[in-house]
């Protein structure tokens, strides 16, 4: 095999031993293909790009050998395609439709015919490119979204540059909407062109092939490869990108402090129809766009590739804020930045009145998706962390595009009808409405304290396995890497956060605003028990509860109230108690009385509070033994002690002396979180005993 390995802007990602692994099963090895385009991002980014390979196999009705088809279904993204996120098709009857195509008016009719032709029972539901691949006879096609090669297809000149790199090697066929005529441009374009080794998309991206997967692979590698090398070969010819920086970035640590000032404002702004979860992104790439001189020409162009503004809106907003502004007068720079949203809004509703047809979908959310802030970052809104950071990824995409086009001749985008016939297409309308029930705590950003184990761990899991994203804070960073391990940067961050310290209180706040771009929920679930006597309790035991309690609680709800009344969204907070602090009872006059002030705390807040729609309820635990941390040091051998039994034997007494004669665990505690979140949406000054039923514990 004739392998170049060598490339500089690409990532030469085959595995010789990993791909004799897989034989000749040539699915396999398509899958393994995609799987290494979609690791790159500059080939191509989530959900982007689509691949496919043709194979005989057998008729299952006739025994006869037939060609199917094999390429990524309906929404699916080739970087973690497997073999369920593929369809298989008979390739001769999707051919055939050619002979029932009534036009371009009646294209969206085609993808409802593409079920006549499914082979495989299994197979996912095939997607608006389907005859792209099925159109042309290539045994392995890839269609990708690299920026080098979007960037040609988006240059005013881009058939001619496409000329001017590979001669006639490669076809170019103008724009136009994915679709059945689509694939027949492409089938023509070869039928025009033999021999050419792939097509260039006018601004959409790139069709090549191969007679095996590995042949069609370097192909992909060598044709981005070239396209790559021109345009640097162009930015060192023109000396600067974008006119050139006409300011400066802040520091990385100011670029920061200011992102995680902004964001809950940013983030507030941007939720006035549905909530947001917020992305932030300072990269090189970002930083050079935004702090051009040619950011103001570009920008408002919009991009020109539909995969990258289905994502992004076709235009992000841009802050005309000093990086430099004190971001700490929260009235006054709301002030500035409520008309730019209205602006924006309005903008984004007469482009939809000027364009839309008869048939059109609704108006969707006319907040924008994507906001520069010239000299500190991208910030991107969307449903969750991972469509937030994708849009984040595919407006990097972009700018490299942009990036690339001006470096050639000048960047052209979509007209404005083109990009609403995409982004309003009735086919794309119906993916969106087959899109899972978003889960009771959807677009929740949640910050839970004591979160390494026990019951803060608990509550945390149970956050994310009901939508919420988290911020994972414990003073333990075993246990917070234990905590988070199964779960990734778009579900979880870990927080090292010692609650006693306002210092770190404040940091914790900051990088869940810089990560999710603000905050909703506030679990405090730090915690620890000391029992003893009057007599032994010192005033180092007295400070150190009344500091994690009561102080922690305290310096928590005044950070999270800041950032709430930022954002203008409301808010929730559940302050983890216990049933301590209502009971009295023997050698425990240090935790019992951080408890009652944690209870009564609660209720002050939750009067205090309600005007900012901020509701603050409790959960009273009591008997959590197994999987609770504070069980494994002197706090149980203290309890043990009160009550005349051995440590092994705690848990059956708890369990004996509640009503029901339960076994309380941190699972219990989280669900009772979960009803003031996710169900009780009209309680406050609430104190919700989970405890099996203790009658001298009972609130009323």
């Amino acid at each position: 095999m004739n392998k170049k390995t060598d490339f500089k802007f690409v990532d030469y990602l085959w595995d010789e031993q990993k791909a004799e692994s897989l034989g000749d099963n040539q699915v396999e090895l398509f899958l393994y293909r995609s799987n290494i385009l979609g690791a790159d991002l500059r080939i191509t980014n989530y959900g982007g790009g689509n691949t496919s390979c043709k194979t005989f196999e057998k008729d299952p009705l006739t025994g006869a050998e037939v060609e199917v088809m094999w390429v990524k279904g309906s929404g699916g993204d080739i970087g973690t395609l497997k073999r369920n996120g593929i369809a298989g098709l008979y390739t001769d009857r999707l051919r055939d439709l050619k002979k029932v195509y009534r036009g371009l008016e009646h294209e969206d009719e085609m993808v409802g015919l593409f079920n006549h032709c499914i082979y495989d029972l299994d197979s996912k539901a095939p997607s608006i490119d389907t005859p792209l691949h099925g159109l042309l006879p290539f045994k392995h096609i890839d269609h990708l979204h690299p920026d080098a090669l979007i960037a040609i297809a988006a240059a005013k000149d881009g058939e001619q540059v496409t000329k001017e790199i590979w001669g006639d090697t490669m076809g170019w066929v103008p724009w136009q909407r994915p679709g059945f005529d689509l694939g027949l441009q492409l089938e023509k374009c070869l039928a025009d062109n033999p021999g050419i080794r792939g097509i260039v998309l006018g601004s959409h991206g790139l069709f090549t092939w191969g007679d095996t997967s590995y042949e069609c692979y370097i192909n992909s590698l060598e044709v981005i490869e070239a396209a790559s090398q021109y345009i640097e070969d162009k930015i060192k010819e023109n000396g600067s990108v974008f006119g050139g920086a006409i300011k400066e970035s802040l520091s990385g640590d100011d670029r920061k402090k200011q992102a995680a000032l902004i964001a809950p404002l940013l983030r507030g702004l941007c939720s006035s129809e549905q909530r947001m979860v917020g992305h932030f992104d300072d990269q090189d790439v970002v930083l050079e766009f935004i702090n051009s001189n040619d950011l103001g020409k570009l920008a408002p162009m919009g991009t020109s590739c539909p995969d990258h503004f289905l994502r992004t809106k076709i235009c992000p907003l841009v802050l005309p804020i000093s990086a430099e502004a004190d971001l700490s007068d929260t009235s006054s720079i709301s002030e500035q930045l409520q008309p730019l949203f209205e602006s924006y809004r309005k903008d984004y509703l007469d482009y939809y009145e000027n364009h839309k047809h008869a048939n059109s979908p609704s108006v969707r959310d006319c907040n924008p998706v994507i906001i520069l802030y010239p000299g500190v970052g991208l910030f991107s809104f969307a449903k969750n962390k991972q469509t937030a950071r994708v849009a984040a990824e595919f407006y990097v995409n972009a700018i490299n595009v942009m990036r690339g086009a001006e470096a050639i001749s000048s960047y052209t985008s979509l007209p404005r009808q083109e990009a609403f016939d995409i982004e309003y297409w009735l086919l794309e309308e119906a993916k969106l409405q087959r899109m899972p029930k978003e889960k009771p705590l959807s677009r929740q950003v949640a910050l839970v304290t004591g979160s390494g184990g026990g019951i803060g761990r608990a509550i945390a899991d149970k956050l994310i396995a009901e939508g919420a994203v988290v911020a994972f804070s414990d003073i333990s960073d075993e246990f917070l890497a234990d905590a988070t391990a199964n779960y990734s940067a778009d579900q979880a961050i870990a927080i090292n956060c010692n609650v006693t310290s306002a210092e770190e209180v404040d940091n914790a706040f900051k990088q869940t605003a810089l990560a999710f771009g603000g905050v909703d929920i506030i679990v405090h679930s730090a915690g620890l028990a000391i029992s003893k006597s009057i007599d032994d309790t010192t005033q180092k035991d007295w400070e150190l509860l009344q500091g994690v309690l009561v102080k922690g609680q305290f310096m928590l709800a005044q950070s999270a109230t800041k950032i709430f009344k930022k954002q203008n969204l409301g808010g929730n907070i559940v302050n983890i108690a216990s049933k301590n602090g209502l009971v009295s009872g023997p050698n425990n006059v240090g935790y019992g009385t951080a408890k009652a002030a944690q209870l009564h705390m609660s209720r002050l807040l939750a009067a205090e509070l309600a005007k900012e729609d901020v509701r603050v309820n409790t959960v009273n635990p009591d008997g959590v033994i197994v999987g609770s941390k504070i069980w494994e040091g002197d706090w149980a051998e203290g309890r043990a002690k009160a009550y005349g039994i051995t440590v092994e034997e705690l848990p059956a007494y708890y369990a004996k002396r509640n009503l029901l004669n339960k076994i309380i665990t941190p699972d219990d505690i989280a669900n009772g979180v979960f009803v003031f979140l996710g169900i009780l949406d009209k309680c406050t000054g609430n104190t919700l005993n989970v405890d099996g039923g203790v009658s001298n514990a009972f609130v009323r």
